[in-house]
């Protein structure tokens, strides 16, 4: 058999040569698992594992090019996966339980795939699935990745449109790019002027799953929060920065302990304090900032130390109104779930608790009963010293407070990310840290000073927050990170009410001095080059910072604000709603002149051929827009004889001269031919 030499043909690759079928399922399995992507963190497991093995089995299945499950094999697996759900979530309706069910319902929907309708049905849930997961996170990455979902689908709906031929993934992919293109100057004119209408904006929160706040604090756990350097909130201060010993964010207050959890007081006990009390009093000059706080999901605002507001007042913010605990932080009625920004200010010099009843000082100086009888021991031996026999109880509680800092700075206490596990060998965790050990970080070092003063009959108790932030400013703001968090002490002083202490700095002052975070041992990338990583870090976060500034933080108020700069001199919601009908009315009108221009021929070929046909229609005889114009003058002969001569054979030299590169006929010739075949 003889055998022709050809030159090779092009390498177009594996996938170029998979059956269009195979080739655009695969694709669209692809971008269905995009979509779903984003979710796989916040459905059941069991949910994101079963999803992964349908989209698995139906990529196999188009591999090999195999038939399709039967559809009661799929509604079998349907009433299990529902019976799942409904296990996991007691319902079957709500946000979790919803989105659980359509994720499974795209990914079985995949597995019959018979006609376009099954397709179209894959993409409007895909689209509706891309919109849901704004309800975890406003992110700038979530925004990206939903924009690239987006694209996937709607150049997978393309290729749906192309039914013959093996169409160029890349070529649906550019069309897909163009549509996106078009539409996102109407999105964000929508966006723009959209009212904003409570809960709509309130809906979507941030998931984080770890923080540097708690309610409760157990003994040695705050280590973990080193492991998470996310931003816990940003400051950008109108005048200087205040000192870093002024550096303290108030966050949950401590006061019952177990022996080794520390616990906020229970509600009940809170409230009645508040009744007929105002005992705080802020002086000197204030310090006047700006704060967006990401989502701690905690039920406390903390906010720089002291923000004026005595306990009962109320502080109004977008949605939310926080009220001031008798603690002196702010209670929020529901955990911190979405981005909040706040103005605020505090004031370096304050004084609270200087009317603090008996009953308040015993909660404060309760202790477990049989725990840490060393340290209690020790405790009340350093109180019966000589040196504090002769002086008054205010005096003597700063005293004795002096003393405990000074027996921390002289006796090789060690600051420690790293100091092992307390209490796995005795429940008396204080004993083992204060007289055997002396390692830990601030939740040790404040936890011991708390119950030694207790035990010397001191109230005390502890303060959770942040402290200190990041040594240089992003794009003009301070970032405080969840790493920052830390605990600190406050003793009751008869005269002078509640007073800061914080023993970390009098082990390790450089924690406090400047402000550094709790730091974990660096990652790869950390080791090999610190400073590409934390630029590489800074820059993320710094745009990230713009896009909640200028996108997630923008309001009804800066609705209203531009309204006034378009001229409206009374902005309000009946303005806002105008705005937003004109610019609808000029988007339909806009849109009905480019479907009108776009359905006219724009070449010079196609237009001539156009008016050509419009002339001939006038003259009784038809001109089919796909015949050629050697085709018009036979049809000009056959139905008008030799009067239609000098157009016929006008028509036969536009196309030689089309076709075969001739002269081109004078267009006032047939102009004149046909006003002859009017007449």
């Amino acid at each position: 058999m003889n055998t022709v030499a050809t030159s090779p043909a092009p390498s177009t690759g594996w996938w170029a040569r998979l059956p269009r079928d195979t080739r655009d399922s695969l694709f669209l399995l692809g971008v269905i698992a995009a979509v779903v992507a984003p979710h796989a963190t916040h459905l059941p497991w069991w949910s994101s594992a079963l999803t992964g093995v349908v989209l698995a089995w139906r990529g196999l299945l188009a591999w090999r090019q195999r038939p399709l499950p039967s559809r009661w094999g799929l509604f079998g697996i349907v009433v299990i996966y529902a019976g799942m759900t409904w296990l996991t979530f007691r319902t079957l309706v709500g946000r979790e339980a919803g989105i659980t069910l359509l994720v499974m319902l795209m990914a079985l929907k995949t597995l019959e795939l018979r006609a376009r309708r099954d397709a179209f049905v894959v993409f409007f849930l895909g689209f509706f699935l891309v919109l849901t997961q704004f309800l975890y996170s406003q992110s700038l990455l979530t925004a990206l990745w939903s924009l690239a979902s987006l694209w996937g689908l709607l150049a997978a709906v393309v290729l749906a449109q192309m039914p013959t031929g093996v169409p160029s993934i890349a070529i649906a992919a550019r069309r897909a790019a163009g549509t996106t293109a078009l539409g996102l100057p109407v999105m964000v004119l929508l966006f723009v002027l959209f009212p904003r209408i409570a809960p709509l904006w309130g809906v979507p929160t941030e998931a984080i799953g770890r923080t540097g706040l708690s309610n409760q604090l157990e003994f040695g756990a705050m280590n973990e929060v080193a492991n998470d350097d996310s931003i816990a909130l940003r400051l950008k201060f109108e005048g200087p920065l205040p000192p870093p010993d002024q550096r303290y964010f108030r966050g949950p207050v401590l006061t019952r302990f177990d022996g080794k959890t520390w616990r906020a007081p229970s509600p009940a006990v809170s409230q009645s304090w508040l009744r007929g009390r105002d005992d705080l009093a802020t002086t000197g000059p204030a310090v006047r900032y700006e704060m967006t706080l990401e989502p701690l999901r905690l039920p406390v605002l903390p906010l720089l130390e002291m923000s004026p507001g005595g306990p009962g007042s109320e502080m109004a913010l977008v949605d939310l109104t926080v009220t001031r605990g008798p603690e002196l932080q702010w209670l929020s009625p529901r955990p911190i779930t979405e981005r909040l920004r706040v103005q605020a200010s505090a004031y370096a010099g304050w004084q609270a608790g200087l009317r603090r009843n008996r009953l308040q000082q015993a909660t404060d100086l309760e202790l477990p009963p049989g725990l840490n009888p060393r340290s209690l021991a020790w405790a009340r031996a350093l109180s019966e010293q000589p040196r504090f026999a002769g002086l008054a109880a205010g005096p003597r509680a700063e005293a004795l407070a002096a003393a405990l800092l000074e027996h921390v700075r002289t006796n090789d206490f060690l600051y420690t990310l790293s100091p092992g596990r307390y209490g796995e060998a005795s429940p008396h965790v204080i004993d083992e840290f204060w007289l055997d050990r002396r390692l830990g970080f601030c939740e040790h070092f404040a936890s011991a000073f708390v119950v030694l003063m207790r035990g010397m009959g001191v109230p005390a108790r502890i303060v959770t927050g942040f402290q200190g932030w990041d040594a240089e400013a992003q794009d003009g703001y301070q970032v405080v990170r969840n790493a920052n968090a830390h605990a600190w002490a406050e003793f009751w002083v008869e005269g002078r009410g509640w007073v800061r202490s914080d023993p970390t700095a009098a082990v390790a002052p450089n924690r406090v001095t400047e402000g550094l975070a709790l730091r974990p041992q660096p990652g790869v990338i950390g080791q090999l080059n610190p400073t590409l990583w934390r630029a590489l870090r800074n820059g993320w976060e710094t745009l990230d910072n713009r896009w909640q500034q200028l996108v997630l933080n923008y309001s009804r108020q800066n609705q209203f604000d531009l309204l006034k700069r378009l001229g409206f001199a009374q902005p309000d919601w009946a303005a806002l709603g105008q705005a937003l009908a004109g610019v609808i009315l000029l988007l339909a009108t806009a849109s009905a002149g480019w479907i009108r221009w776009s359905s006219r021929p724009h070449d010079a070929w196609s237009r001539q051929r156009a008016r050509i046909a419009a002339l001939l229609a006038r003259a009784g005889v038809p001109a089919p827009a796909h015949e050629s114009p050697a085709a018009w003058a036979r049809a000009l002969r056959r139905q008008l004889g030799q009067k239609a001569e000098p157009a016929a054979q006008w028509l036969e030299r536009l196309e030689r001269h089309r076709y075969a590169g001739s002269a081109p006929p004078a267009w006032a010739e047939f102009r004149t031919a046909a006003r002859m075949l009017r007449a």
